[in-house]
C-alpha cells in the first residue's frame, strides 16, 4: 500500500513534480492560440498552417493518450512520465527553434505525443504514491495548483510574444523539464500494474490518429478541392472504420466497445463532442480575432481570455456539489445554452471593441456556462458505467473532447468561408469571424437538446464521483485515473487509469 503522506518532504516533492510536468501541457494548450498570429507573420504561414500548428498537437495527442495510460501501468508510471516530460521538452525546443511553419507543424505533431505519456502519467503517479487517507487531498492540491497554471497560462503566453517572442512560449518548456526530471528520479516512487496483462492496442491507436490526420487535412484544405483532399478524405473514413473493426474485435482493446452499452455514456459524450467543438472553435478564433480585427497586442488579448479560467477556477468545485442534488440533465442542458449565447455576444467584438463593454460580458456568460457543465459532464461519465472502468471512461470522454475540439479547427474556418490569408486582413477576418460564431452557438444548442432528451435527470446512486474537483482546462474534460491501493468505499472504487485497457 503505497504510504506518502501529505505533510511528509517526499509528499511535496511529489506534488511538485507532478505539478510541473502537468503544467507543462497546460500551458501549451492555452498559451499557443495567443502566439498564432506572430506565428503565421514570422514565418510567412498561411491560415491552414496555423491551424496545423493547433491540430497536429491535438491529433497525436488525442490519438495516443488512451494508450499512455497503459504504458505506464505496466512499464512504470514514474518511468513513461519521466520520458513523457523528456519527449515532450525535446519536441518544444524543435518548436521554439523552428525555421519555417512545415517544421513546426512536424515539431508540434511530436509534443502531443510526449503530451500523451506525461498527461496521464502525473494523476496516476498522485493516486500510486500517496497514502489513501491523504490521497484526495494531495489530489485537490495538485489540481488547484494546476488551475492556478491555466489562469496564468494566457497572460505569460501573452507576454512572451510580446517580448522575448513567440519561439518562448515552446522553450519555456525546456527549463521546466530540467527542473522536473531529477526531482522524479530521486522523489518519486516508481509503481505498476501488478495485474495488467494482454497486448498493447497499438494497431487500434495508430488507426485512430492516422484518422484524424487524414480527415483533418481533407477538412484544411478543402478549400482547394484537389485530388489529394478527396482521397484524403475517403482514406480517413476507411481508417476510422479499421479502427472501429479492431477495438470490436481485439480482446484487449484500447477503446472497449462494450462501455458504449450504458445509454448515459454514449449520450454524455456525445455532448461533449458538441460541446467541446465549440470550444475548440471559439477560443481559436478569439485569439485570432482579438489581435487581427481588434488590434490588441498578444499581451493584452491573452489577458482578456483570463475570466473563463478564472470562473471555472473558483465555482466549479461548487457546480460539482449542486448537480448531485439536482442531477446532470439541468446543468448539461442550461450550461451550453448560456456558452451558445456568449458566442452571440461575441458578435459584438470587432475594430473598435472595448474590453469592458463588448468582450468582457460575452466571457463572463462563457465562463459561467464552463463552470455549469464541466464538473457535472465528468461526474456523469464516471457515474456512468462500473466503478471498475471510470478510469477508462474518462479517458475515452478526455480523448473525444480532444478529437472534436482539433475537428472544428480544422471545419470552423472552412464553413466560415476563411480565405488562406484572411487572419492579414482585419475586416476579412472580422466578418468570417461573424459567421463562425452562429455555428458554434448552433452546435452548443444542439448539445443541449442531446442532454435534455437523452440524459437521465436523477444522479445514480452510488456513483463514482470524481477526486478532481478543480476543472480548469479549456481544451477537454478532467482525466481521472486509478486508486490504487485505496479501499473501495459507498461511491467509490479502483478503477484502471485512462489508457488502461483492462
Amino acid at each position: 500500500m503505497p504510504d506518502v503522506r501529505i505533510g511528509s518532504s517526499r509528499g511535496t516533492w511529489i506534488l511538485l513534480t507532478t505539478v510541473l510536468g502537468s503544467s507543462m501541457a497546460m500551458l501549451d494548450s492555452t498559451v499557443v492560440n495567443v502566439a498564432l498570429p506572430r506565428i503565421g507573420r514570422d514565418l510567412d504561414a498561411s491560415l491552414g498552417a496555423l491551424q496545423w500548428t493547433v491540430n497536429a498537437y491535438m491529433v497525436t495527442l488525442a490519438g495516443l493518450i488512451l494508450l499512455g495510460g497503459s504504458l505506464g501501468d505496466r512499464y512504470g508510471r514514474r518511468r513513461i512520465f519521466v520520458l513523457g516530460v523528456v519527449w515532450f521538452a525535446t519536441a518544444s525546443l524543435l518548436c521554439g527553434i523552428a525555421p519555417n511553419s512545415v517544421l513546426l507543424i512536424v515539431a508540434r505533431a511530436l509534443q502531443g505525443v510526449g503530451g500523451a505519456l506525461l498527461t496521464p502519467g502525473s494523476l496516476a503517479l498522485i493516486q500510486a504514491s500517496f497514502h489513501p487517507d491523504d490521497r484526495s487531498r494531495a489530489v485537490g492540491l495538485w489540481s488547484g495548483f494546476g488551475g492556478i497554471g491555466a489562469a496564468v497560462g494566457p497572460f505569460l503566453g501573452g507576454w512572451l510574444v510580446s517580448g522575448p517572442g513567440w519561439r518562448w512560449v515552446f522553450l519555456l518548456n525546456v527549463p521546466l523539464a530540467l527542473l522536473c526530471v531529477p526531482v522524479a528520479l530521486r522523489h518519486v516512487p516508481e509503481s505498476a500494474d501488478e495485474g495488467a496483462h494482454g497486448r498493447f492496442d497499438v494497431l487500434g491507436a495508430v488507426l485512430g490518429a492516422l484518422a484524424l490526420a487524414l480527415l483533418t487535412y481533407a477538412l484544411i484544405e478543402a478549400r482547394g478541392g484537389t485530388a489529394a483532399v478527396v482521397v484524403s478524405a475517403v482514406l480517413g473514413l476507411a481508417a476510422a472504420a479499421a479502427f472501429v473493426y479492431v477495438e470490436r474485435h481485439r480482446p484487449d482493446p484500447m477503446l472497449p466497445p462494450d462501455v458504449f452499452a450504458s445509454r448515459q455514456f454514449t449520450a454524455v459524450n456525445l455532448v461533449t463532442l458538441c460541446v467541446y467543438a465549440a470550444f475548440g472553435g471559439f477560443f481559436f478564433l478569439t485569439a485570432l480575432q482579438l489581435q487581427v480585427a481588434v488590434g490588441w497586442s498578444p499581451l493584452v488579448a491573452g489577458t482578456a481570455l483570463l475570466p473563463t479560467t478564472i470562473l471555472m477556477l473558483l465555482f466549479s468545485s461548487a457546480s460539482g456539489a449542486l448537480s448531485d442534488r439536482t442531477g446532470p440533465r439541468l446543468p448539461l442542458t442550461v450550461g451550453p445554452l448560456l456558452c451558445a449565447v456568449a458566442m452571440l455576444l461575441m458578435l459584438r467584438v470587432g475594430p473598435g471593441a472595448g474590453y469592458l463593454t463588448d468582450v468582457l460580458p460575452a466571457l463572463l456568460v462563457m465562463g459561467a456556462g464552463m463552470v455549469t457543465l464541466v464538473a457535472p459532464l465528468t461526474a456523469t461519465v464516471l457515474a456512468s458505467v462500473d466503478t471498475a472502468r471510470a478510469g477508462v471512461a474518462s479517458g475515452i470522454n478526455n480523448a473525444a473532447a480532444r478529437a472534436a475540439g482539433l475537428v472544428a479547427v480544422a471545419a470552423l474556418p472552412l464553413l466560415a468561408g476563411m480565405g488562406a490569408d484572411a487572419y492579414r486582413s482585419a475586416s476579412a477576418f472580422d466578418a468570417s469571424f461573424d459567421r463562425a460564431m452562429p455555428i458554434c452557438a448552433g452546435v452548443l444548442v444542439l448539445g443541449a437538446i442531446l442532454a435534455f432528451f437523452l440524459v437521465t435527470g436523477r444522479p445514480t446512486a452510488g456513483c463514482q464521483h470524481p477526486e478532481r474537483h478543480t476543472h480548469c482546462s479549456l481544451a477537454a474534460p478532467p482525466l481521472e485515473g486509478e486508486r490504487s491501493g485505496s479501499q473501495p468505499s459507498p461511491g467509490s472504487g479502483s478503477q484502471p487509469s485512462p489508457g488502461s485497457g483492462s
